[in-house]
């Protein structure tokens, strides 16, 4: 018999698995369960991106695309950051069209780091950095941020743990899970900290259409952060298209160029459907992202409003599609909060535990479900604290 033990590699047996698929998990199978976990929009790609998709397979554009993404799609890229964010990105040469936002951001870490190098990461977020960071013999530099600065990182705190072995910072902004966004005000005050240094920026920018009240604001609008930011963005969470599996990183020249050489050997290229679908979200899709985002924001208010009638203090979200409620008032962890919850009411909603320290004492309910699962979960989410009373 072969120990596998032996023969897989420390660092892989280091990193545990994601907090939130084993609430996904579980749920299945559950009659009656309702998932507030995964971060997936719950409406389907809308029909002339879907239909430009199966044009090209009609078509027969079924090979591969060049490396770095068909040239149409990175121009497209290009016209949407600067209609929508008055962003300046050529399309040939800063711009890698990805598999999603997760391998643009690994691509980014690979390119950027030598082992025990440093990456500060904002906590609570995405589960992903840290392990990608651990990988490559980096150090997650781990930085809680607090509800009473709205989940936003300072410039204290990115100044109190930069060191000479800092290489980059994640900005993970609008934030899963909490759903804080950073203004200019704040992006302005985080470039100060940076000009001078050779620290890199990798701005995850993948909920910037879903914002509630304010316009998202890019590292890369701040003067001078043009040339150290990396910007990772993606088609899953304003065009609702996370099956298509489809992202896309900007950059200086010299740094997409590195990632896209990875990207040949690693990758070869996106899926060349997804991209032709993408042409067509791009240059066609304003109205689809302003419905969604409209019918979110409803829902946003309503389960906000609904944790704090129960006396749930909740932190108003401002950008993603996530709540991020405090349930220290219960006694229990949070992922004990979730363990019981589930049992007892088959609701899923993720310990906040699972996106860092700074996450303790906080669960993550995802309001990308139907107002009637919304109503539902609050009901059920009523009878549980009922019993822990």
């Amino acid at each position: 018999m072969i120990d596998y033990e032996k023969i897989l590699c420390g660092r892989i047996k280091q990193v545990k698995p994601s907090g939130i698929r084993k609430y996904f998990d579980l749920l299945q199978g559950m009659e009656g369960g309702i998932s507030l976990g995964i971060g997936e929009p719950d409406f389907i790609t809308p029909w002339h991106i879907r239909d430009a998709g199966i044009y090209s397979l009609e078509k027969g554009f079924t090979k591969y695309s060049p490396n770095a993404g068909l040239s149409d799609l990175r121009k497209a890229i290009s016209r949407y950051l600067k209609r929508r964010f008055d962003l300046d990105y050529e399309g040939i040469g800063q711009i890698l069209v990805t598999v999603g936002g997760s391998e643009g951001l690994d691509l980014a870490f690979r390119c950027l780091l030598e082992p025990g190098d440093e990456v500060i990461i904002p906590s609570p977020s995405f589960v992903c950095y840290g392990p990608l960071v651990s990988m490559l013999h980096g150090v997650p530099v781990l930085v809680e941020t607090k509800a009473e600065d709205e989940f936003r990182l300072t410039a204290e705190e990115l100044k109190a743990a930069i060191t000479p072995r800092t290489r980059a910072v994640v900005l993970p902004f609008p934030n899963n899970p909490t759903g804080g966004i950073m203004g200019r005000e704040d992006l302005e005050a985080i470039a100060g900290v940076l000009r001078g240094t050779d620290i890199m920026v990798i701005s995850d920018e993948i909920y910037c259409e879903l914002t509630y009240g304010q316009h998202h604001v890019s590292m890369a609008n701040i003067p001078d952060m043009v040339e150290r930011t990396i910007l990772v963005n993606g088609f899953s969470k304003a065009y609702s298209m996370t099956g298509w599996r489809l992202g896309y990183v900007c950059g200086p020249k010299p740094i997409i160029a590195a990632m896209t050489k990875l990207h040949q050997f690693a990758i070869m290229c996106a899926p060349t459907t997804s991209q032709y679908a993408a042409i067509e979200a791009l240059d066609n899709g304003d109205r689809d992202i302003e419905a969604m985002k409209e019918e979110y924001d409803g829902r946003r208010r309503f389960l906000v409003d609904g944790f704090r009638r129960l006396g749930l203090e909740c932190f108003e979200p401002r950008g993603a599609f996530y709540t991020f409620p405090c349930i220290k008032s219960t006694g229990l962890t949070s992922e004990e909060f979730c363990d019981q919850f589930l049992a007892a009411e088959h609701v899923a909603v993720i310990p906040g535990a699972a996106f860092g320290p700074g996450g303790e004492g906080f669960v993550r309910a995802c309001y990308a479900a139907s107002m009637k699962d919304l109503g539902e979960a609050l009901e059920r989410l009523e009878r549980f604290l009922a019993t822990l009373k």
